[in-house]
């Protein structure tokens, strides 16, 4: 029995234990799948996102202000220029350019070699316009009028290289275009004023506003792990110092500070990453240097002194791994923070940059849509920033009593 008890004790660390309880908690569990979901489609980004363009920056003013669940046919017409496919991995990360450029339609007909269209209405209207576009222009890039039309033989004839010298009849051109060029894309979520997919824009942000945590948090526990272990471990005139420097800093509102930092170093993307991290050290500074001291003057500290290691060593491999739980939890209280000044940043427009989506900067341009017909345009992208904040402050909380030692431990 002994032995069993021992082997029990053993085979149950303090972290598995920790482990074991939050998979316990419910509220904790979905914080945490909520998380897991919003990064992987941050991660996978233009694969799974309906609009697969840059920026999901595809703008057809046609469709403007499209309402949620709407369609709209397309025609595909080839742009006259050439677009370079990329491969999966930089297509996940960057986009692809779109190489056509789309027309929506109501309707369409076929005369001769040439195709007409009615404009798009989302509502069945008599008094449409018509578009009229040769077929030829719509499936091939015209490259230095290398395309001919036979009249007599009622006969394309191409002399382009792609192509081969190839002679294609009206009727095969007519059918090419009915199979690959025109096409009938859905809009979950409605477009915007622009006439840009609004779901791929929602998901594209979530991107920005995850790496945005996800790298000034970093940023700031390089940051604050660095100087409230000096302070804490060294103490004497470097404590003085660097409390100093935090008492300085912490008394200068987060969001003024941003903001200064930003004007600095300019607006952009990385900008705002570097800023936000500048400013959200303080508190993981105070926290390291303060569980440091409570603990500098312990048995184990006394006994790497004895044999000779190197304060490095004794921070870094025998301090800090005492002290990682409660830096876990103020990281996930940072996270949340960080998303919540990106959001601000954006909206006041010195933030991420557009073309692109930004869920603080998707608010700045739909909020006047709050009291027309069309308030999801600024409500979708608040409930994302608020849903996330939710999700990162409950796994905190959620954190915090898992791995509290003491009820870990029962």
């Amino acid at each position: 029995m002994f032995f069993k008890k021992k082997e029990y004790v053993i085979g149950n660390s303090l972290s598995k234990l920790a482990w074991k309880k939050l998979l316990k908690s419910d509220i904790g569990l979905s914080s945490l799948g909520f998380i897991v979901i919003a990064t992987l489609i941050a991660i996978l980004g233009y694969m799974i996102t309906p609009d697969s363009t840059p920026n999901a920056n595809n703008q057809i003013l046609e469709i403007a202000s499209l309402k949620p669940g709407n369609h709209a046919k397309m025609l595909l017409i080839t742009k006259n220029k050439q677009v370079a496919k990329r491969g999966m991995f930089k297509k996940m990360l960057f986009g692809n350019p779109n190489k056509f450029e789309e027309i929506p339609f109501s309707s369409y007909q076929f005369i001769h070699d040439k195709i007409i269209l009615k404009e798009y209405s989302p509502e069945s209207l008599l008094d449409l316009q018509e578009i009229e576009i040769n077929i030829v222009d719509v499936i091939y890039p015209i490259i230095k009028e290398s395309i001919k039309y036979d009249s007599i033989s009622s006969q394309v004839l191409f002399t382009t290289i792609d192509l081969e010298h190839s002679l294609l009849s009206i009727e095969v051109l007519q059918q090419k275009i009915i199979d690959d060029y025109l096409i009938e894309r859905s809009f979950l979520l409605g477009t915007d004023r622009y006439g840009r997919d609004y779901l791929s824009r929602l998901m594209i942000g979530a991107r920005v506003s995850l790496s945005v945590g996800f790298i000034s948090v970093s940023i700031a526990l390089i940051i604050g792990i660095f100087l409230g272990s000096l302070a804490g471990f060294f103490r004497s005139w470097i404590d003085n110092l660097i409390v100093w420097f935090i008492n300085v800093v912490w008394s200068i509102p987060t969001l003024l500070l941003v903001i200064a930092i930003t004007f600095a170093l300019g607006k952009g993307f990385w900008q705002v990453f570097i800023a936000v991290g500048l400013t959200m050290w303080v508190e993981i500074a105070r926290i390291v240097r303060g569980q440091i001291l409570s603990i500098r003057e312990k048995e184990f500290v006394e006994a790497g002194r004895a044999l000779g290691f190197k304060n490095t060593r004794i921070i870094i491999q025998h301090i800090l791994p005492n002290i990682t739980s409660p830096i876990i939890v103020i990281s996930t209280a940072n996270f949340a923070a960080a998303i919540l000044i990106e959001a601000g940043l954006s909206f006041l427009g010195i933030g991420v940059q557009p073309p692109i989506p930004s869920w603080g900067s998707m608010i700045k341009e739909n909020y006047a849509y709050i009291i027309l017909d069309s308030a999801y345009l600024a409500i979708l992208p608040g409930l994302a920033i608020m849903l996330m904040v939710l999700a990162f402050m409950l796994l905190g909380n959620a954190l915090r009593k898992s791995l509290d030692v003491k009820t870990v431990s029962n």
